[in-house]
Parts: structure tokens; C-alpha cells; sequence
């Protein structure tokens, strides 16, 4: 049976400007389908490589596939739906499957704008898709696959989700075939090295609201130690990795393992670097290590200090203080290690006066990177439950960190790009110096490197989309090229809560969750997208591990 996975070719300006990352999906997926013995497996990394829809068209003619896979976070959903249209024109017969965050919440809504996606995965997808795979290799899948765990399917016209697949309880046993990747076309581009992004933990004990990983992963599990840096030096030796990217959640939130972890690599020696994005809470619990980690390899932590209000943070369901956020950024810097903040931007009440806020606490913090990310309501997260009567642009294709989905309350949705656009071009201005002054000869490198890959990518246009920005004389316009037909007008918006409103009431009775009347009901949403109404396989007869006493996080939730 003849395989192929898809990357559909989507852009967005954000996290593209530091190089091509390695779609992770491929190889974990990929490798537990070898495992299972089906070894006929191709991967196209449309995105990477830009392939147009023609083209593409004519590499699925050429292979004649007897299955698909494409994956979707929600601003590449069109895209992925387009890419597995494209498919089914080609090769009707090929059996055409979808995963990712936003399938598994929003399947209804994907099954009824592409009939056309046969099966949609729902959550951990390595255990779902060889038992799927298996079925339709005997061509009993449509026979069993109500009896198959997380999955969404059209059946006679209608939308049927089995009940959610339990998480995988050992993630030792992942198995990933990292030859599926074309590993010349992933460049980090700061160290101009290969760039992969392993997983060593899943899942996140804690509940920022305007996240759904939580819900996604619903249980926080780690691999062991030295498995995951055999994984490393695999990607190292056999790949010539030079640098990667830890793709979890929360990284360090079992201090014991992450330690150990790093223990693994000083004695490995590899001679690779890494980053990660954790919580300011962890670096402050961290003091002491982090020359441990610096002699690991950790060059680069992103840290997830939010907003320039304490009212912000206390809105997201942080734990953090804004000073608390300036002694994390001291305490990485002290110990060589890249110390980036991540702002989020573009709340409801967001004025002109706290984005020149966040500029100055940049500059106060003396962070050595600041990404001003603009918020972006997921359509499945908590907060958008509160929010998404005010949300009118259901363009997901733009929900990007980059576009100004929502409009503040006291500014236009120009004047918070405009305000983004102006902390990055004097932050980097001020950077463009005293980069060259860093004491740390491997530090001051890496840090020249960023400034590279963020100049070339404005010169280019690609950064932050600046392609829609149009200059008409002395005056700057931006073109947001929202699909019209996706904006709620202010009478369907008010429609919508009020439905919503209607909607809760009757959430216990519902046997799914219906974008088109409640639009907003996120706690709707059981695990993995599964309705309420079906069984839960509970996390406790799981064996999945609890975070650790001395990381002061709150209990799990069972979902």
C-alpha cells in the first residue's frame, strides 16, 4: 500500500524567518506506521519547498497513492483542505486522512466545508493512524471504523466521531523514522546548521486560557533521558543535526527529568545546540542549574512573559509577575544563555500606549530577543469562548500571530501593526550594535545570526507579512486580505451570543459540538474533540506520570 504525507504549502511570516523547520509529525507518524510494517512511505514537504497547486497535482498523478495524510493547524486548515481536494481529483481512490489541533476540535466544521477528507484523526495521532491504516490495508475500514478510536468521519451525511483514543502511556515507545525528511532543506538559520525538532515530553499540567494543547495532550508525559538523547545523537551522527528545537510544551517542568536530560548530553559530548520555550516560574525554580544547561547545549530560551498589564497576565490564567519576568531575562543572560520574551498583543484593550509599554520593557529587561505576538483566539480555546462575540474575522487562513484578528477597543486594527512594526524596527535598530558587543564569542555569533535571518526576511518581505503593507506617497496602507465571506457582520455577531447564550443552557444535551449555532462553546469540547456525550477513557488507569512536587504546578485537570 502506497503512502504519502503531505505538508501543505502554507506561509504566514512568523516563526519561518529563523529557517525551514522539519514538519515533526512526518517522522513520528511515519515511524509508527514502518513499525506496523508498512514500509512504502513518501513524504512531500510542500511548504518547504513551495510547491504550487499544479505541481503538486502532478507529483500525486505521478505517485498514485493509495492513502494520504496532511496535517492542519487552524491558519493552514484551507490549504490542507484544498491539498486533499487536489487528491481526490487525481486519485479519487486514494483514501484521504487529516490531523492536527485544529481538525481534532473543529472536525465538524472541516467534514462539512471538504466532504471530500475521508477520515480526520483526532489528537495523538502515532496509535490512531496505524490502527486506521491496518483496517483500510484488509478493506474493512468502512465496516470498522466505528470500533476505531478517534476518529471523525462523514457517514450517509452525517458526522460521526468514535470516542477519543487514549494518550500513548510510553512515550518510549515512539519510534521515529527520521529518513522520511530531506534533510538538506532544514537550515536554522543563525548557526546556518540542520534544524530538527524531537520530542522528549507531551502535554502541559497547566491551562493558559488561551491554549487548547492542554486539552489536546490531555496528560503530561515525558521519555526517558537517555532514550531521547539517543534519539539526539541519531539526529546528530546520521543526519548532521547541529541544531533542534525541543517541540513540547513544558520542557522543564519535571526538574528531575529535564536535569537529567542534560547530564545525558555534557557526558554525550555531541558538540549540537538547543532551545526551548518555558515558563518564567521554571527558570526563577532554576537558578542554580542553569549552568548545567549552558554546558548542555541551551542557547536559546524563549520565555512566555505575555503582556505588558499584570491585567493581562491575570486575563491569560498566568502565574508570573512582570518583575518576576525582568529576573528571568537577567538570570538567562548571566549564564550565556539567548533570553527572548514573547508579548502578547492585541487584547480588547490594547491602546497605543501599552504597546509602546511592552517596548519599553523590552529595553528595561534588556532582553536579548522580543517577538511581539499578536493574539490569536483559537476557535476551541477557553478564552475564546469569552471572547468570540467580539471576534467578527472567522478567516482562519490569517489566524497567524501576525494579523489583528480582533479589533481593540480604543485603537484600528492598522494602528496595532503599525505600533508591532515599530517595536521590532527600533528593538533590532538598537540590537544591530550591541550584538557585536556581547562578551561570549558563541553567544555573540548566535545572536549576529538572528539579526541575519530577521533582516534578510524584512528585506524579503516574508517577516511579519510585510507584503500587505502598501506605500501610497508618504502614506502607509495595509492590505489585512480577509475573505470577506468569512467576517460576521454585527447583526450575525449578535446572533451569535445570543445563541451561545441559548446554547449553554442546553451544552449537557448536545451530542456535538456545532460551530455554526454556538460558534463559541469551546467547553462544549470534551478530550480530543470527542462529543460529551461519549465515552472517556480516564488518564488514571493510564500510568501517565504527574508533574513532579517541586514544580508548583496546579493538579492536572481531568477532562
Amino acid at each position: 500500500m502506497r503512502i504519502l504525507m503531505i505538508q501543505p504549502n502554507y506561509h504566514s511570516g512568523g516563526a519561518e524567518i529563523a529557517g525551514n523547520w522539519p514538519p515533526s509529525w512526518v517522522p513520528y507518524v511515519g515511524g509508527a506506521l514502518k513499525a506496523a510494517g508498512f514500509t512504502d512511505i513518501r513524504f512531500v514537504d510542500a511548504m518547504t519547498n513551495y510547491i504550487p497547486d499544479d505541481a503538486l497535482a502532478q507529483i500525486v498523478a505521478q505517485h498514485q497513492p493509495d492513502v494520504v495524510l496532511a496535517t492542519a493547524i487552524t491558519p493552514m486548515i484551507y490549504q490542507s483542505q484544498a491539498t486533499l481536494k487536489i487528491v481526490k481529483q487525481v486519485c479519487p481512490q486514494a483514501t484521504t486522512i487529516m490531523g492536527g489541533v485544529h481538525p481534532t476540535y473543529m472536525y465538524e466544521e472541516v467534514l462539512k466545508e471538504a466532504p471530500w477528507v475521508d477520515y480526520i484523526i483526532r489528537g495523538e495521532g502515532e496509535e490512531i493512524t496505524v490502527n486506521l491504516m491496518r483496517a483500510i490495508a484488509n478493506g474493512t475500514d468502512r465496516c470498522d471504523r466505528r470500533e476505531i478510536l478517534g476518529l471523525s468521519f462523514l457517514e450517509n451525511g452525517q458526522i460521526v466521531a468514535t470516542p477519543d483514543h487514549p494518550p500513548i502511556k510510553d512515550l518510549n515507545t515512539l519510534c521515529p523514522d527520521w529518513s522520511l525528511l530531506d534533510w538538506k532543506t532544514y537550515i536554522y538559520t543563525p548557526l546556518n546548521v540542520r534544524v530538527a525538532v524531537p520530542n522528549f515530553a507531551r502535554g502541559c499540567p497547566f491551562r493558559c486560557r488561551f491554549c487548547s494543547q492542554w486539552k489536546f495532550w490531555r496528560k503530561y508525559r515525558s521519555r526517558s533521558p537517555k532514550q531521547f538523547v539517543d534519539e539526539i545523537e541519531t539526529l546528530v551522527k546520521q543526519y548532521n543535526v547541529g541544531f533542534f528545537i525541543l517541540a513540547d510544551e513544558e520542557p522543564t517542568i519535571n526538574k528531575s527529568r529535564f536535569m537529567a536530560l542534560c547530564h545525558e548530553l555534557v557526558e554525550r559530548n555531541l558538540g549540537v545546540y538547543w532551545g526551548i520555550n518555558t515558563r518564567v516560574t521554571d527558570i526563577l525554580r532554576d537558578e542554580k542549574e542553569l549552568p548545567l544547561y549552558r554546558q548542555a547545549g541551551l542557547i536559546h530560551v524563549s520565555l512566555g512573559t505575555e503582556a505588558a498589564a499584570q491585567l493581562n497576565l491575570n486575563l491569560f490564567r498566568k502565574e508570573t509577575t512582570i518583575e518576576d519576568n525582568k529576573r528571568a531575562v537577567r538570570l538567562l543572560r548571566e549564564n550565556g544563555i539567548v533570553a527572548e520574551v514573547q508579548f502578547i498583543m492585541g487584547l480588547p484593550n490594547e491602546t497605543l500606549e501599552t504597546i509602546e509599554e511592552t517596548y519599553r520593557m523590552a529595553r528595561d529587561w534588556q532582553a536579548d530577543m522580543t517577538n511581539w505576538n499578536i493574539y490569536t483566539p483559537w476557535p476551541f480555546s477557553e478564552l475564546f469562548e469569552e471572547l468570540g462575540d467580539k471576534v467578527e474575522v472567522r478567516d482562519y487562513s490569517h489566524y497567524n500571530f501576525v494579523t489583528p484578528i480582533m479589533k481593540p477597543d480604543a485603537i484600528t486594527r492598522e494602528e496595532l501593526l503599525k505600533g508591532i512594526l515599530r517595536n521590532y524596527a527600533r528593538f533590532y535598530s538598537h540590537k544591530m550594535l550591541e550584538y557585536w558587543f556581547v562578551k561570549d564569542p558563541f553567544k555573540r555569533k548566535y545572536l549576529l545570526g538572528c539579526l541575519k535571518a530577521f533582516v534578510q526576511t524584512t528585506l524579503n518581505k516574508r517577516f511579519y507579512n510585510l507584503k500587505r503593507l502598501k506605500q501610497k506617497g508618504w502614506h502607509t496602507e495595509i492590505e489585512f486580505g480577509f475573505d470577506r465571506d468569512r467576517i460576521l457582520t454585527p447583526e450575525q455577531l449578535a446572533a451569535l451570543k445570543q445563541s451561545s447564550k441559548a446554547a449553554v443552557a442546553v451544552t449537557s444535551e448536545m451530542p456535538t459540538w456545532t460551530p455554526s449555532v454556538e460558534g463559541t462553546l469551546a467547553s462544549s469540547i470534551s478530550a480530543c474533540g470527542a462529543p460529551n456525550d461519549l465515552p472517556e477513557y480516564h488518564c488514571e488507569a493510564l500510568g501517565a506520570e504527574e508533574p513532579p512536587k517541586d514544580t508548583e504546578a496546579e493538579p492536572i485537570m481531568h477532562i
